[in-house]
């Protein structure tokens, strides 16, 4: 069998990553694409090839079929590989390759239509008798007339959806027109279709998905489970294989069930078959994802088969030759995805520039990432900077390393939701395996007090003294804030010193009394105590105080905001006696809305629909306008009632976090 000699990467982070590597494994060219965002990253850097498809607009660069397809041929790659999400699922890409004389490493077009529609693919897979949940179909005024027929609570569902977008939950009839638009306009956005149907929810489920594979010669198997029940706004954020929920008997019979859909429909890559399994272990076709899926790196571990490279076999038309008896699951897997979002304030997507980037390492710790170091998270782009994943020989021992490499995986500038993970894997509900896909909607609250309650338990000269140990100890190297202080370029040095600062707003002080070589002399709260900085280096600080050593991550951004790590939580630090850009008046509330009436985004996007106009009375809590930003919608809401004086935005305008959006006076 003749493998490609070079294939063309149609995606960008980690998934451009990781299938570059296995392109490269097998000793074939690797040709990137890039945006004029990503003209520095890590997939750019690493393929063998790399073309600029200009500009940042999605449209243009990586939805861009035409350019995508005049690339590949000036280049003359023999095959592309879609990633997942931008063109993965999109059949008119597939057919623009066929007709281009390029391989699609993927599914033929026929079964990616029929599967990427879900109201087809469940007319399609009616018939062959596979189990399924009641569902409506039609247009919007029929949907409305309709509802009624399923209790509720019922799901609103893109017709074209995936990756948990388009996707919304109605409880009762009450806004219900509201919701199905809001879902509608969703799916219009992201997968270029706004049509959605109805179906029925199942109260408390566990979401489980079934890794297949098929071959141009009409085999199919499967890589067993996944199971995906930890999500976020229908978003996962943490898989695992096998799955703890599922008997011996379920899992073949689901296994089973994929492997007689995908052969129904013809399948041949590799795809996941979505189910959704109730309390008493019956479970229901949810949906086919017609590619690799972002959590399959935890099939790999336990399976030790490189799903990519089996797509790239299949692609190039190698039977497969993997037999189902033969194929076991061996020990645990955990993924845990990384994303720049603010679980404190509502999980609300933190784009930005990093000031630290650590990633954490020990045996049998894998990430799939697209970043290699501090880098700038871009607000047009999904929020997901990486996936953690760790393999061990049973779930505790995986839960266990899982917590660790969280512990040690260091983000500062941007906020992510690394504690977030790390206190849920703790959790009691999720080492027991007592939860459902509402695990997150139930307990969230729960872990953020248990986060915040922590982090004032720390006393606030730990992180503050660090700061300022970590300054004046590498200062002599430029390194950190101490670089960045006009004082440490001129030179000083008193005998005592009184220092300030505040540690997460809160004020600091203390007193140097002697610093000799990396010993310090301290007084703080009117107590003496001794440190000695035992290492000090690019963003890291070991110190031992009163002989009880310490360890800090620690850097700072051009503004003066220091950020220190400790014990796994981020403290915001600042010295008083440096002096940061001007600061922008005024005090964000939990909505975007500021003291002085001014509304502002509460994070870079795009405004996509805006509900007002000057002159309009509002009430606190109506919402004003929306904001997209990471493939979420945000609504941005009235603070208090008022008038609107101004509205100083247009639809489809880009904004950032210092943008005036509307003007309201009480």
């Amino acid at each position: 069998m003749d493998l490609f000699k070079k294939i063309l990467i149609a995606n960008r982070g980690e998934i451009a990553v990781r299938v570059i590597r296995a392109v490269q494994d097998l000793n074939i060219r690797a040709v990137a694409i890039y945006s004029e965002a990503d003209m520095h990253a890590m997939h750019v850097l690493m393929a063998d090839e790399a073309y600029y498809l200009g500009g940042n607009d999605l449209a243009e660069t990586y939805l861009n079929i035409p350019k995508i397809i005049d690339i590949a041929q000036k280049c003359r790659a023999q095959a592309i590989h879609p990633g997942y999400g931008f063109l993965s699922e999109n059949p008119k890409f597939v057919e623009a390759c066929d007709k281009a004389g390029i391989v699609f490493i993927g599914p033929n077009a026929r079964a990616m239509k029929l599967m990427g529609n879900k109201i087809e693919s469940r007319e399609a897979l009616k018939d062959a008798g596979i189990p399924m949940t009641a569902g409506i179909t039609g247009d919007m005024t029929t949907l409305l007339k309709r509802a009624g027929e399923i209790p509720f609570p019922i799901m609103i569902k893109a017709a074209a959806g995936g990756g948990g977008k388009g996707m919304r939950i109605a409880h009762d009839d009450t806004n219900l027109a509201e919701v199905l638009e809001s879902t509608s306009r969703e799916a219009k956005n992201y997968f270029g279709d706004g049509t959605v149907f109805i179906e029925k929810y199942i109260e408390e489920p566990r979401h489980i998905e079934i890794q297949v594979l098929g071959d141009n010669h009409g085999n199919v198997i499967h890589l067993f489970e996944r199971e995906c029940s930890i999500q976020r706004r229908h978003q996962k954020i943490i898989e695992e294989s096998p799955s703890p929920t599922l008997t011996p008997e379920v899992r073949e019979k689901m296994g089973e069930t994929a492997v007689r859909i995908a052969k129904e429909i013809g399948y041949n890559s590799a795809g996941t078959v979505e189910f959704l399994v109730d309390k008493d272990l019956h479970f229901f076709f949810l949906e086919m994802n017609t590619r690799v899926q972002v959590e399959h790196p935890v099939t790999e571990l336990v399976t030790g088969i490189d799903i990519v490279k089996e797509q790239i076999f299949i692609a190039a038309g190698k039977p497969l030759d993997l037999e189902q008896d033969l194929l076991v699951q061996y020990g645990h897997a955990i993924e845990c995805r990384i994303y720049a979002e603010d679980p404190v304030n509502n999980f609300l997507p933190s784009p930005g520039e990093m000031t630290y980037y650590l990633e954490p390492e020990g045996e049998d710790i894998r990430i799939d990432t697209g970043i290699m170091e501090a880098t700038t998270i871009h607000s047009f782009y999904d929020p997901l900077i990486c996936k953690l994943v760790v393999w061990g020989e049973t779930r505790e021992e995986a839960r266990v390393k899982m917590t660790g490499a969280l512990k040690h995986f260091i983000i500062h500038g941007i906020s992510t939701n690394i504690a977030y993970l790390r206190q849920l894997m703790d959790h009691q509900a999720y080492i027991s395996n007592n939860f459902s896909t509402k695990f997150c909607d139930e307990h969230s609250g729960e872990i953020i007090d248990v986060l915040k309650k922590e982090q004032a338990e720390t006393p606030v000269h730990i992180p503050g003294f660090a700061y300022f140990l970590y300054d004046f100890s590498c200062r002599q190297t430029g390194n950190g804030a101490a670089g960045k202080n006009i004082w440490n370029h001129i030179g000083y040095w008193r005998g005592v010193m009184d220092l300030e600062g505040t540690v997460e707003d809160k004020p600091f002080r203390f007193t140097v009394e002697k610093a000799i070589n990396g010993a310090y002399l301290l007084t703080i709260n009117d107590k003496k105590h001794t440190a000695f900085v035992r290492i000090c280096e690019e963003g890291y600080l070991e110190v031992i105080l009163d002989e009880q050593q310490l360890e800090f991550f620690v850097s700072s951004d051009d503004e003066g905001n220091g950020y220190v790590t400790y014990l796994g939580h981020i403290f915001g630090v600042k010295r008083t006696d440096v002096l940061g850009k001007k600061e922008i008046l005024g005090s964000f509330d939990a909505h975007g809305g500021k003291s002085d009436g001014r509304i502002v985004s509460p994070m870079p996007g795009r405004v996509i629909k805006i509900n007002v106009r000057q002159g309009e009375e509002v009430k606190k809590g109506q919402t004003l306008l929306i904001v997209e930003a990471m493939k979420m919608e945000n609504n941005i809401v009235a603070p208090v009632d008022g008038k609107v004086e101004k509205v100083n935005v247009k639809v489809g305008e880009m904004v950032n976090s210092s943008t005036s959006l509307v003007q309201i006076s009480v």
